[in-house]
Formats: structure tokens, sequence, C-alpha cells
């Protein structure tokens, strides 16, 4: 994934905080057409998110986890798509 030139562009985007190609999710098919096309949706203006295997997985500097199923994971103001 080092090489993967779509999760480059969204760590740059993240750690930078410049979100000018990013805006507010308006729905769930905003977030899934991210993920079928191969782009990194970032949540809460803190974690990258992957979709592997059916499972959504947020980066860490240790690695990508799973995601856990909270109440805010379906705000829609708490995820930035582009």
């Amino acid at each position: 994934m080092h090489k993967n030139e779509m999760l480059q562009s969204a760590m740059i985007a993240l750690h930078s905080f410049d979100f000018s190609y990013y805006e507010r999710a308006r729905n769930y098919e905003d977030i899934f057409a991210m993920f079928h096309s191969g782009t990194f949706p970032i949540y809460k203006e803190k974690y990258i998110v992957g979709y592997f295997g059916n499972k959504m997985m947020y980066l860490e500097s240790n690695g990508w986890k799973g995601m856990p199923s909270t109440e805010d994971i379906f705000k829609m103001e708490n995820w930035l798509v582009c």
C-alpha cells in the first residue's frame, strides 16, 4: 500500500490539514463511492478510512485497525469525502 497514490494523497491532506479537496459527506453513498473508486474518506478529520474484505478499517500509526461501529460513525458531519 505504500505505493498507493490515493492513500498518499489522503495522508498528505490529513497531516497538513489541507482539506480543500474534501467536503462533508451528504449521505452514505458518498462514502461508499469513494471506497469503490479506490480513494479514502477521512473520519473526524483524524483517520483515513479504507474498505477491505467487506470491513471498514481506519489507519493508525501502527497499521490498519477494524473500525468500531459506534453512534458517531453514522453522523455524516464526521466524514470528509472528495
